[in-house]
């Protein structure tokens, strides 16, 4: 039987759909969700994140606002930027885009951003808050993969999960947020001995080690839940010969544009291996942008709340 492929792109379109309705409930007591994003430079791939952000803004009608400053910007410069954000009233969640340039202290401008609205859940405090299991704001990519499992009704409890990459953008949060579902992880990495090994023994394994089709067939164990959050763009016509045979149409449109978008894992040995599987493009990606929308719906209801409400400000929506 063929793996189930899941949509990350219907799944984003319910909670936006969700989130509006959410975002209509607070506008009516007078409060407006409000997104601020910092976008230092002119990194084209940056634009694009930051644009799809403040699309999906005004899809959910929240408020956003772009701040640009140059790419010579001092790490002093941003963080009173970030303090300024901090102090607005209309902004509820705080965006810093990364990557930062190479003069700026990027861990110094992320602990700037005040907790209650780092919506990347990055700052310390939210971190400390996602390994304790208190309420607070988590990191968006594993959140959304948490959110595919349980939309697709994949079950988590008991299950054994393998986590290949070890960041504190994904794969360290990932493995808490499948601890606090009752999963069994282990997290792998490159030092990880006969990682196809353990991976294969994942009833969920999720790849997030930014290396392109890394996760061969020999990593998969048959019927498994595969999630890859890997996006990774492709050029070399050998590379994209090797990721690609047998996709005949994704191949030639290698050939049309000159690159390719494809994942940690190898897309045609996961269709033949898993049971179920996100795609690249269309799976884990459109999750990352949703669950920002849903962190900044929850501090601003956090922020608008009193201190008894902030357990359900922190629900989901």
């Amino acid at each position: 039987m063929p793996a189930r492929v899941i949509s990350g792109t219907r799944i984003r379109d319910q909670i936006l759909a969700e989130l509006k309705e959410g975002v209509g409930e607070l506008s009516a007591k007078g409060v407006r969700p409000g997104l601020g994003a910092v976008l230092v430079g002119e990194n084209p791939a940056s634009k694009i994140y930051v644009r799809n952000k403040i699309k999906a803004c005004d899809q959910a009608g929240i408020y956003s606002e772009t701040i640009m400053p140059p790419q010579e910007i001092t790490t002093g410069e941003l963080v009173e930027i970030v303090h300024d954000l901090n102090a607005r009233d209309d902004i509820d969640g705080i965006l810093v885009q990364l990557p930062l340039p190479p003069q700026v202290d990027s861990g110094k401008v992320l602990r700037a951003v005040s907790p209650e609205k780092d919506v990347d859940g990055f700052h310390p405090v939210n971190v400390g808050a996602l390994v304790t299991q208190q309420p607070g704001l988590a990191p968006c990519t594993p959140t959304g993969l948490i959110e595919i499992l349980k939309r697709s009704d994949i079950p988590i409890a008991g299950r054994r999960a393998v986590v290949i990459g070890r960041s504190n953008i994904v794969g360290k949060p990932a493995a808490l947020l499948l601890l606090h579902e009752h999963a069994t992880v282990t997290i792998c990495h490159s030092k990880t001995a006969d990682l196809a090994a353990v991976a294969r023994e994942a009833d969920i394994l999720i790849a997030a080690i930014g290396r392109p089709a890394m996760v061969t067939r020999e990593f998969i164990k048959p019927g498994a839940t595969v999630l890859d959050v890997g996006t990774n763009r492709v050029t070399g016509a050998a590379e994209a010969e090797r990721i690609l045979a047998g996709m005949p149409k994704r191949l030639e449109r290698f050939r049309e544009k000159g690159s390719a978008l494809v994942g940690d894992v190898h897309p045609a040995d996961v269709a033949e291996v898993a049971g179920a599987y996100t795609p690249v493009p269309g799976g884990v990606g459109p999750l990352t942008i949703a669950m920002l929308m849903v962190n900044t719906l929850k501090a601003a209801r956090q922020r608008h709340a009193g201190p008894s409400s902030s357990r359900s400000a922190f629900s989901m929506l």
